[in-house]
């Protein structure tokens, strides 16, 4: 260190502190030494036996200070616990006791990548949540809990993961399954694939248990899809599969643009009904009973007619364009304040029906004509 703050003095670069262990400021802030300037870009270029070179010293000139007070933690600012945790990192492969101490003191300083190695270090595990043969010894759950926790809460995903492979662990003491979970959608909150994926299956196999645990099972599913899970895909063709088009009408097949704003001149509500139909490939009775209010779950169309319909199936379908999602936000504001019970304005279904019919006929009568004249 002392060598590096004397370079600085060469290079006409500003004394920002005194030689023993120089406290370098921000990155890109005034008063950078040319030598922290040095250790940015060695790994930001993932140069790491360069960057050791130059801060391993530092970092071992901060562990004789710990060991000196002989305490578990010593005061140090932003800069060195970044430092004491880069120098963890890169001396992760070697595995040996001065990356651990380097780790061990990141960690109390606050580092939340140093909080997470120090977690999976004690509990004998990677990121993934699998054993390590590598490490040797008995696992610390509770210490690996302690560290794992603080990771997670400073927004680490793995941290809240692997979290949920120890309290799943039957020779862990504090074993919990409900927290295990809890911890598990926390990952996923955070964007974790892995735990999204596994959050939809879950579940989808307790959809029995909760008559809400499909949508549950869609919403998951469809962010880790949205990273590249095939496993989540097949899930999702299963759980939301294509609906047919039917042929209940030759609406679907003409998408006559024209004649759908004659008629939501007229019966606007039959209009934003038939256009639904088309786009998700509605029944006949799933278009006219469907309850708008209660169908848009935000990520997924949840068609549920059984409550007025003897043989409508529960069943799902995704949202998945931009184009979609705008014609269901249309739908919804159409039919903000209508009752869509069939004590509504619409009626109840031979009314709708018969307004349907009346309406497929006009068309038929229409297409027929055009079709004379040509």
């Amino acid at each position: 260190p002392d060598a590096q703050w004397l370079l600085s003095m060469q290079d006409g670069a500003a004394v920002v502190a005194a030689p023993a262990v120089r406290h370098a400021q921000a990155p890109g802030s005034e008063g950078d030494t040319p030598w922290y300037a040095e250790l940015e870009l060695a790994w930001s270029n993932g140069e790491h036996p360069r960057f050791l070179a130059q801060a391993l010293p530092l970092a071992r000139e901060l562990l004789q200070r710990q060991a000196a007070a002989g305490a578990p933690t010593i005061a140090l600012d932003a800069q060195q616990v970044l430092l004491l945790s880069r120098c963890a990192q890169a001396l992760a492969p070697a595995g040996d006791a001065e990356g651990w101490q380097c780790c061990e003191l990141a960690a109390h300083g606050g580092d939340r990548t140093a909080q997470l190695e120090l977690g999976l270090g004690y509990a004998r595990m990677d990121a993934h949540g699998q054993r390590l043969a590598t490490r040797n010894g008995a696992a610390n759950f509770k210490r690996a809990v302690r560290w794992l926790t603080q990771a997670g809460e400073q927004g680490l995903a793995e941290a809240w993961f692997v979290l949920s492979r120890i309290y799943t662990k039957p020779e862990f003491s504090q074993r919990n399954v409900v927290e295990a979970h809890s911890c598990l959608e926390r990952a996923a909150d955070l964007g974790h694939a892995p735990a999204q994926l596994e959050c939809g299956m879950h579940a989808w196999r307790n959809r029995r248990d909760d008559v809400n645990n499909d949508v549950r099972a869609a919403y998951w599913l469809l962010q880790a899809q949205a990273q590249g899970s095939a496993e989540a895909e097949a899930a999702l063709a299963k759980i939301a599969p294509h609906g047919e088009s039917g042929d209940w009408g030759q609406f679907a097949a003409l998408h006559a643009d024209g004649q759908l704003r004659q008629l939501g001149q007229s019966h606007p509500l039959l209009a934003a009904r038939l256009e639904l139909a088309r786009r998700f490939h509605l029944s006949r009775a799933e278009a006219l009973l469907l309850d708008l209010h209660a169908a848009d779950q935000g990520h997924c169309l949840l068609i549920d007619i059984s409550a007025t319909h003897g043989r409508g199936k529960r069943r799902l379908a995704l949202i998945r364009t931009a184009q979609e999602r705008q014609l269901l936000d249309q739908v919804v504001r159409l039919f903000e304040r209508v009752d869509c019970g069939v004590t509504g304005p619409e009626g109840n279904y031979r009314q709708r029906l018969y307004r349907l019919k009346c309406y497929l006929a006009e068309l038929g009568v229409a297409q027929e004509q055009q079709f004379l004249a040509a």
